[in-house]
């Protein structure tokens, strides 16, 4: 495990220093990891109100179920059936034990839903606020190469004056040289 551990931490380091190195880089993977937390964040928030809307069903349909037994234990009262009445009550409490435990879980699902959303918004400003960090940057970088790229065409226009000055420089030897060679040439004809 040792080994794995130190080559773990290795690349980690290494990525780190990459990316500090980089840092627009660095920007980008905050700004997917930020995407992917706010994916999963919206599919939290439709489970959650999907599971909401599923206990409001439950809730309706053991409310509706109470009120049944409700009415049949008055009927079991009234026909003086006390055994069917007695049953029945105690199936209604049940129900009605059940309908409060179903309606506490809802209310635990609305406060989830508030929480998640909270922090959709929260990652949604963070997004924001590294969007337009990386968009910085991004002209930042964009202006630093058009600077870099004027400085070179700067140093590659200088340098071609400079090599065309040679050039002329070279040809100015050069018509020297040869008119040189043939005043040479002249007074060596003119000496035979």
């Amino acid at each position: 495990m040792g080994l794995f551990d130190d080559l773990s931490r290795f690349l980690e380091n290494r990525l780190e220093e990459f990316l500090r190195n980089n840092p627009h880089l660095e920007l980008e993977a905050l700004l997917e990891q930020l995407r992917e937390q706010e994916e999963d964040t919206l599919k939290l928030v439709a489970d959650l109100q999907l599971q909401e809307k599923r206990s409001q069903e439950d809730i309706l349909s053991t409310a509706q179920e109470i009120q049944r037994w409700h009415i049949r234990v008055q009927k079991a009262k009234a026909a003086g059936r006390d055994d069917l009445a007695l049953a029945a009550q105690e199936r209604e409490a049940a129900l009605l034990r059940e309908g409060n435990q179903r309606w506490g879980h809802m209310q635990g699902l609305k406060e989830r839903i508030n929480q998640s959303q909270e922090l959709l918004q929260k990652i949604q400003a963070r997004r924001q606020e590294v969007q337009a960090k990386a968009s910085a940057a991004q002209q930042a970088r964009a202006r630093a190469q058009a600077q870099q790229r004027l400085e070179t065409d700067g140093w590659s226009k200088a340098s071609s004056s400079y090599s065309s000055s040679f050039d002329d420089l070279e040809e100015k030897f050069r018509r020297w040289e040869t008119e040189d060679e043939l005043e040479q040439m002249k007074r060596n004809l003119g000496k035979k």
